[in-house]
């Protein structure tokens, strides 16, 4: 059995993530008989192609970012890890964060673990089952030591997005869907009462024209979270995935999202088994879109909500966006 590298997790202070080893034998092999983790660290050691040095690139600019900007260590809890897909016949640990192709990576589990059924085209899954609650277990469900040996020896990843073109992208979704009856009553009816000067009786009732100046000012309310957590599909990744206490083995993009989830699917052994699906990009929320939206949105509350995302653009290398006006 090869021994292999596994870089430290950030905090030495977490006590759900043991310091990996190169242990026995786990569950999650490959054809070659090595876990999705070993693949990665062992081929770490030989001559490294392009994608290998940019994820290498990703997860150090990340530890770094977390050394220098997290200075409180803290403890994980089961709370922490409900966000933390596992699939224990190929040794692989997903965080899902909403906007950031999660319903395809979701569906592409279910094949692999067998939730799918007899499907083995991730897109014959419909989306709305792909959510439900149940289909794929996650990390929050298994006792301490279940937890930390998933935590040694199991590849980790999570996708993420340019911040605010996944929060314009959760806008339009939530918001500007005629079918989203759920979030206009759940959260469009309550916006609307706190955020709008005289509403009509109708947009209180319906909750279904919430502007994205509206839905600024909700998030960047300090009442919003004091009152209750943010959503998951505008909830910040730092605190969906908590990158600073897991060590992300792969940190994927969905600016190269399918380059990134091939390299995932090889680190897993099943490259030939399941195809990630590639989106339909005319629908994409873009960056000239998201500074369409932030135009009616003043400096003032521009800075607010970019200090609200800060730690997402540090910890995952994205700019400051050119279009915001406080620059």
């Amino acid at each position: 059995m090869a021994s292999f590298r596994h870089v430290q997790p950030y905090s030495v202070h977490v006590v759900l993530q043991a310091s990996p080893q190169g242990s026995g034998r786990s569950s999650g092999q490959g054809k070659s008989g090595r876990s999705p983790l070993q693949m990665l660290y062992d081929s770490d050691q030989l001559e490294q192609s392009a994608v290998q040095v940019t994820h290498q690139g990703r997860r150090e600019l990340l530890e770094d970012a977390c050394r220098s900007y997290t200075r409180k260590r803290r403890v994980l809890i089961p709370e922490d890890l409900k966000h933390i897909i596992v699939d224990d016949q190929h040794g692989l640990l997903y965080c899902y964060v909403p906007k950031v192709a999660c319903t395809n990576w979701k569906r592409v589990l279910m094949v692999l673990t067998g939730a799918a059924g007899p499907h083995r085209d991730p897109l014959a899954i419909p989306a709305n089952e792909a959510h439900v609650p149940g289909n794929l277990r996650t990390l929050s469900e298994y006792s301490t030591s279940q937890i930390n040996q998933r935590l040694r020896s199991y590849l980790k990843f999570v996708f993420v997005r340019e911040p605010f073109e996944r929060l314009v992208s959760a806008y339009r979704n939530k918001f500007t869907r005629s079918y989203n009856t759920a979030f206009h009553k759940r959260y469009g009816t309550k916006i609307i009462r706190q955020h709008r000067p005289d509403p009509q009786a109708e947009a209180l009732e319906r909750g279904d024209d919430v502007s994205f100046e509206e839905f600024v000012y909700y998030l960047v309310d300090p009442a919003t979270q004091r009152e209750e957590p943010f959503n998951e599909h505008w909830e910040r990744v730092h605190t969906l995935c908590h990158p600073c206490l897991i060590h992300y083995d792969v940190v994927g993009k969905y600016e190269t999202l399918e380059q990134d989830s091939r390299y995932v699917l090889q680190l897993a052994g099943v490259k030939g088994q399941v195809t990630f699906p590639t989106s339909a990009k005319s629908t994409r929320t873009t960056g000239d879109m998201a500074a369409q939206f932030f135009h009616s949105i003043s400096p003032f509350y521009q800075k607010k909500l970019y200090n609200l995302y800060h730690m997402d653009f540090l910890l995952f290398n994205y700019s400051t966006p050119e279009y915001l006006k406080f620059r």
